[in-house]
């Protein structure tokens, strides 16, 4: 097993072929456009889906800029979207989704744990 950092070189519009290291939890960048500048590269983990009842509620990944323009920009963070999700709920539906969300929260915390882990030990 190497102990070499993982290395992805990703052509851009403004300064070529960047080669820059990648961290291990970085799904890859199949997505990725030569077209794109640099300070738009960016690392994106697995994303999570947080449902209920089937419908997407929030989208949940880790993602790095690392060479976002401001450098407090270039830490990993926790991106997160929010669905466009609308219902009509019965006092049980509301309670039912409230469980939903406390579920939810408890692995928002999860997923803070991990970022958390992932921060402290320098973005690997």
């Amino acid at each position: 097993m190497s102990t070499e950092p993982r290395t992805v070189t990703l052509q851009t519009e403004d300064h070529g072929d960047v080669t820059l290291p990648e961290p291990s939890w970085c799904r890859g960048h199949d997505d990725h456009s030569p077209t794109m500048y640099r300070c738009d590269i960016v690392h994106y983990g697995t994303e999570t889906v947080l449902a209920y009842q089937g419908a997407a509620l929030y989208r949940v990944m880790l993602a790095e800029s690392p060479y976002a323009t401001r450098p407090e920009q270039r830490a990993v963070v926790a991106y997160i979207e929010q669905a466009d999700h609308t219902a009509d709920f019965t006092p049980a539906g509301l309670y039912d989704l409230a469980a939903t969300l406390d579920t939810h929260a408890d692995r928002l915390r999860d997923f803070a744990d991990q970022l958390d882990t992932i921060r402290n030990r320098g973005g690997a």
